[in-house]
């Protein structure tokens, strides 16, 4: 089936949140290669309380990062056929049959992240499943190009999840170069500082505060039980991190802003886009960051948890 017909406009190649086999190429794994039990959400521990980060699905050590692999623990991602427009896609369980039982994580039995190999074009969207375990959603690619497709899940009874599968939607498309290392990024009229250094192989301390106006913003508005939510992409394979912020609305000690703290960890040094989602009035709005990870040694004045 042609391209258009299969995912529509969401042939991405995505998203939260770390992930250096530097390469653009199609790098959807090995179908059913062993891997490690996954911690957490995209491969981190989630950030509640007294705990950050961890080695997991997307920490350094032994268990690979996520989304670099399309079948893990006995689970497939595959698309299926949809009308154009529309992105379609199973999960596949160790039975050999779609699994239709998940259980909610962030409000959300599925969170899709997709993201065009350079980077470009990300989107963080929620399908709706059918009674036979078909999963759908409107497309969100925006143009031609190869993408990289996250599915963000936990199936009932069995550990969280990032399966990742490359999709091309046909036409020109000149890679796009990627924004220098900033530490502030501006969009619908926010401005995003950053504060904090990403170090390899550690949890590193990020610090997001969000202004309009010259104001800090001191309303913001919980998106998916969260002020904040952030992905990391490592340039290169696209390895993938979603990581959650320091507690969260209703526990008495978060505020709503302007400040949203996360913990995450590099698996390696190299280049990472950032992209942080974050609801205010109403409307979540995207803010993009490109940061370089390095070591203790060479990177200073990083906060450590």
């Amino acid at each position: 089936m042609n391209v258009p017909a299969r995912l529509g406009i969401f042939g991405l190649g995505l998203a939260v949140v770390f992930g250096a086999a530097m390469g653009a190429g199609r790098l959807t794994g090995p179908v059913g290669a062993e891997a490690k039990p996954s911690a957490a959400h995209g491969g981190m521990k989630e950030s509640s309380g007294m705990e950050h980060g961890g080695a997991g699905h997307g920490g350094h050590g032994s268990m690979p990062p996520g989304g670099l692999l399309v079948s893990d623990q006995g689970y497939t991602l595959t698309t299926v056929p949809a009308a154009t427009g529309t992105f379609a896609f199973r999960i596949v369980g160790p039975n050999g049959r779609a699994v239709t039982a998940f259980d909610p994580q962030h409000d959300k039995r599925m969170h899709l992240i997709v993201v065009r190999r350079d980077l470009s074009g990300f989107r963080h969207v929620h399908p709706t499943m059918d009674a036979d375990g078909t999963w759908q959603v409107a497309s969100p690619l925006s143009g031609p190009g190869t993408y990289r497709a996250f599915a963000d899940f936990k199936p009932t009874g069995a550990d969280p999840l990032t399966l990742g599968i490359d999709e091309t939607v046909a036409g020109d498309a000149a890679p796009r170069p990627l924004p220098a290392p900033a530490t502030t990024a501006t969009v619908d009229g926010y401005t995003v500082t950053l504060t904090g250094t990403l170090v390899a192989g550690r949890s590193s301390r990020l610090d997001m505060t969000i202004s309009r106006d010259g104001r800090p913003v001191t309303d913001l508005q919980p998106y998916l039980a969260a002020y904040g939510h952030l992905v990391a992409l490592r340039q290169g394979d696209l390895a993938y991190l979603h990581v959650h912020p320091d507690g969260e609305p209703g526990d008495g000690k978060t505020r709503p802003g302007p400040a949203i703290t996360f913990y995450a960890e590099a698996p390696s040094v190299g280049t990472y886009r950032l992209y942080l989602d974050f609801q205010h009035e109403g409307t979540v709005h995207t803010a993009e960051f490109t940061v370089t990870a390095g070591t203790s040694d060479t990177t200073s004045g990083d906060h450590q948890h």
